[in-house]
């Protein structure tokens, strides 16, 4: 969320100003306009906080550049006018005014650094001062530099972090917000480290699995189009112009050549308006619903995944659950961070409702969802019986990352396997189509190889 500032001026003719954090600069104007009809006075302007660029100089010193947020360009001017420096220009930073997410490696060393540091019970402001000066990222460093500076302010911890939600991430900022206000913050970095270690470890697992499989398979598939389509006809039309009979896999090869030269741009555009098409529909909301849902039936994969967004809901309610009645608003969270969207759905849906409105255990409604395995609402009713529900989703979670940890590196195995029989299938059925071309014999002794000279224009 950004920061916007508001002005107005009351009935009385006093101006009046304030600020308030929206998601866009049509949001904050709805809020400065709901919030000047409630405190009734007239507003004057909605600003956001943006970069501006700026050149100074004192005295006959060197032009200095620099950058700063702020609010308006005469609170940049005045501010350097105050320090003593002439303003050349100031000018509002055009591109890149936009928060851009940090590499994921950049976030992971930040929580886990944090959170080794503060079992070594260091102040909160010297960690992030300490840790401030070895962050590359840009963007990365300047929010760290943002957040400490407003932490001094006394601005609440949760919207602090909320803010730098574009650059560390929704699930991780909203985590580290609730820390600072929690009494056990250590073990929530120490639970947020570990939960994006093992999401970022699971995903490269994953990528090297699906990944490289289906990028060696399209380019086999681009080679044999390619044998298909160019090399084969060159040497099969030969014959057949000199009216020699072809063999049966010749003639259906040649005859799926000439198909698919004529066909060519119906089949490309077939094949990839589809694509596209899909991959912009998976991009919004209700896409990422279906796939989610769908995904987890898939074969060999689908298992591990919906195992996967078990482990990390269990790992996310075991940093937040407290044993009390706020817990609904973690078990929401979890659902939030577990990055299954139909996952989530079923959960907020299902489960909260069953809970708030009917009074249902967590276990009950844990399995009305559906999203649960059943080893999983075996383990959750223990605890619940027990009272140690706390200490069985840790414990789950731990099950399900080795469960899925061998499991996965079993898929990896059995997918390359299935890939490498895929490509010498390819090349085998390629192998036989070649091998009965070089079988083709002229009725006439001797007259094959006057055809090929004569095809070349040699006499």
């Amino acid at each position: 969320m950004a920061d916007f500032k508001i002005e107005g001026i009351t009935v009385g003719g006093k101006p009046v100003s304030g600020m308030i954090n929206a998601d866009s600069l049509k949001d904050a104007k709805q809020k400065a306009s709901q919030m000047a009809a409630d405190k009734k006075f007239k507003l004057t302007g909605v600003y956001e906080r943006v970069p501006w660029l700026y050149r100074v100089q004192k005295g006959k010193e060197k032009p200095i550049d620099g950058e700063q947020k702020a609010y308006t360009k005469d609170e940049v001017k005045q501010a350097l006018e105050k320090m003593g420096y002439r303003v050349i220009y100031v000018r509002k930073k055009l591109f890149g005014t936009k928060q851009r997410a940090a590499p994921a490696v950049d976030v992971i060393t930040f929580v886990r650094m944090s959170a080794d540091l503060m079992r070594q019970k260091l102040p909160f402001n010297e960690i992030l001062m300490l840790l401030m000066n070895d962050i590359g990222n840009p963007a990365l460093r300047d929010a760290v530099k943002e957040i400490n500076t407003e932490l001094k302010q006394g601005k609440d911890s949760e919207k602090v972090f909320l803010k730098q939600s574009p650059v560390f991430g929704k699930f991780t900022a909203n985590m580290l917000g609730l820390a600072s206000k929690s009494g056990n913050m250590t073990e929530i970095y120490e639970s947020t480290a570990k939960f994006l270690e093992r999401n970022a470890e699971f995903k490269r697992n994953l990528k090297s699995a699906l990944i490289m499989p289906l990028v060696t398979l399209f380019i086999l598939f681009l080679a044999c189009l390619f044998y298909v389509g160019y090399i084969f006809p060159a040497t099969a039309e030969m014959f057949e112009k000199f009216k020699i009979e072809l063999p049966p896999m010749t003639k259906a090869t040649l005859s799926f050549s000439r198909w698919l030269t004529a066909n060519f741009l119906p089949l490309m555009i077939a094949i990839f308006v589809p694509i596209i098409f899909l991959v912009r529909f998976l991009s919004t909301d209700r896409g990422r619903f279906l796939m989610d849902k769908s995904i987890i039936k898939v074969p060999v994969v689908g298992p591990l995944l919906h195992k996967t967004a078990i482990e990390i809901y269990c790992r996310v309610f075991y940093a937040l659950y407290s044993g009390s009645g706020e817990n609904i608003d973690v078990i929401r969270m979890a659902a939030e961070a577990c990055g299954n969207k139909y996952m989530e759905h079923q959960i907020k849906t299902i489960a909260i409702p069953m809970m708030l409105e009917k009074g249902k255990g967590l276990t009950e409604a844990f399995q009305a969802t559906g999203v649960f395995t059943a080893t999983a609402i075996s383990r959750f009713n223990s605890g619940a019986e027990t009272g140690t529900v706390k200490n069985t989703a840790i414990q789950l979670a731990e099950y399900y990352e080795k469960e899925t940890t061998y499991k996965l590196k079993n898929a990896i195995e059995v997918i390359q396997l299935s890939v490498s029989m895929i490509i010498m299938l390819v090349l085998t059925a390629l192998t036989l189509v070649s091998s009965e071309t070089a079988t083709i014999r002229p009725k006439a002794p001797g007259t094959l190889i006057h055809y090929v000279l004569y095809y070349f224009g040699i006499n």
